[in-house]
Parts: structure tokens; sequence; C-alpha cells
């Protein structure tokens, strides 16, 4: 079993902007001037997208390249809805994260429906994004 640690170091500045040094590279997450943020990055709940479609594509070129299947790309779209009032403190029957999420992946490759059907039904159960977001992993927050 091969087990790889992630480990992502992050600071926050005197607003919403958070500088985050992930293998060598600098990523920002900030908050949109309306809600207070200078809108220098994309949220955290973009990225959690971004880090979906980036896992499920990524995943997609791992599978096509076992499999020596001529895949020419993808387009990954994702969308969910999100009741705001629990983040913000508000009362709320909504869980505090997406009602839903909705992937739709469009296959650049020579496939019948039901290919590409099966391909991104493999994709999406190689994901670790999305097993993450299906099961419940332990998070474990402390205070240093």
């Amino acid at each position: 079993m091969a087990i790889k640690t992630v480990k992502v170091e992050s600071k926050l500045d005197s607003k919403f902007k958070i500088e985050s040094t992930v293998s060598g590279h600098q990523v920002i997450v900030d908050q949109p001037a309306a809600a207070g943020g200078n809108g220098e990055g994309p949220t955290p709940l973009e990225y959690l997208f971004v880090a979906l479609a980036g896992c499920i594509g990524s995943v997609g070129r791992i599978i096509a390249m076992q499999k020596r299947m001529a895949v020419n790309g993808m387009t990954i779209s994702v969308e969910g809805d999100l009741n705001a009032d629990g983040l913000l403190g508000k009362p709320t029957v909504d869980p505090v994260g997406f009602k839903e999420i909705r992937v739709s992946v469009d296959v650049d490759a020579d496939m019948t429906a039901e290919e590409k059907a099966a391909f991104v039904h493999e994709m999406d159960s190689r994901c670790p994004v999305s097993w993450n977001l299906l099961n419940a992993s332990s998070v474990k927050v402390s205070a240093v």
C-alpha cells in the first residue's frame, strides 16, 4: 500500500486573503470585494469545485493512459446549491455545505454514449476528491 501525505501551509492576512504554499506553488484564496475581501482569488467553495474537476480530469487522463484510450480532452463543469446562512452564523435547517453538487463531463473521444458513461463512472469511482465528498473522512482541527 502506498500512503502519500498531502500538506498545505496557509496564512490569513488582516482581511480574507489566505496565501497557501502547495508543492512550491503559491495559491490565493479570497472573498469578493462585496463580501469584505479584495477579490484576489477564488473562494474556498470555488476551490472545492476546482479540486473536484481537477481530480476527475486527472483520473480520467490516468485511465486513458492505462487503457491506451484516445481521449483528446474533456470539459468538466461543476456546480452546486448552497444556503449561505449557516456559514454566516444565521439559523437554518439546511446543512452548512452544498445541498447537491452536480458534475457534467463532456469527453472529447471517439466513444459511444455508453462507453463515455462507463468512462465517466470509472473516473468518479477512482477520484479521491469525489470519494471524500461522498464519505465521511475524519477532520481534526486543533489550535496550536
